[in-house]
């Protein structure tokens, strides 16, 4: 049921040429943690909305407690995104500027979540793939259901796959 005629995005490869530099390779090493640990980035918990700080050498993230773990990890790769791949204030520059920045972030997120170097983990002909998913990539099921339909738009699935097989109860 899958693949082939799939082009991975510029993104997507940025992606896993930065896992292989820091020697990500498997779904479990994918961890806060490691990762920031690796970068040298400070991940602090607090109930308070999340945001990155760069300040000198200094580089934080912080996640807002509130949120469901399996969000955390969504949090956390969108704020790395800004650290890593964006310069400037985002209050002081223009709107769209702002907006693709934002862009950049969100299908960051996807990609360093579900990265394509790791799709060989999955079974997509599982009925329950998405739950599969979020066991193995430890994020929500929303961000699960959003890549594998970028998968198949994107010509990943040698056919379509109904959106209805992909469930998760």
């Amino acid at each position: 049921m899958k693949f082939h005629d799939y082009c991975t995005t510029s993104l997507e490869d940025w992606v896993t040429k930065f896992y292989s530099r820091i020697g990500i390779t498997k779904p479990k090493q994918i961890d806060i943690t490691a990762i920031s640990r690796c970068l040298r980035i400070y991940v602090h918990y607090k109930p308070i909305y999340s945001y990155f700080e760069v300040i000198g050498r200094y580089q934080g993230i912080v996640i807002d407690c509130r949120e469901p773990p399996e969000k955390h990890r969504e949090i956390f790769f969108h704020e790395l995104c800004h650290i890593l791949r964006h310069a400037g204030v985002q209050s002081m520059m223009p709107k769209a500027f702002r907006e693709l920045q934002e862009w950049d972030a969100r299908h960051f997120v996807k990609y360093a979540a579900i990265p394509f170097h790791m799709l060989q983990y999955i079974n997509f002909d599982d009925p329950h793939v998405v739950e599969q998913m979020t066991d193995i990539f430890k994020v929500s099921p929303e961000l699960c259901l959003e890549r594998l339909l970028q998968l198949q738009r994107n010509g990943y699935f040698r056919q379509s796959v109904p959106t209805q097989s992909f469930h998760w109860d």
